[in-house]
């Protein structure tokens, strides 16, 4: 089974999972938004020109994603110095 590539940012609190080969640039042509109301959140589906799934972005992430998928992701946003 593939590695599924998770990207987090914690000052958006939005995660995104990634379908698409990482050596690939492949660009959103079509973004399907999940009702709020109904998953008491944003979650965003993007399509290719092709129509496939490419990605999921999920905002308010970590109300929605298990801890361990937001700790093992991938961190966009810098993180801070540790204190030693």
């Amino acid at each position: 089974m593939p590695d599924v590539r998770i990207t987090y940012d914690k000052t958006a609190d939005a995660a995104y999972v990634h379908f698409t080969d990482p050596r690939d640039e492949v660009h959103s042509a079509r973004m399907y938004p999940c009702d709020p109301v109904d998953v008491d959140g944003m979650i965003n589906l993007d399509f290719d020109e092709r129509g496939r799934l490419i990605g999921i972005e999920v905002l308010a992430a970590r109300s929605k994603l298990p801890e361990y998928v937001i700790e093992s992701a991938e961190r966009l946003d810098p993180e801070p110095p540790h204190s030693g």
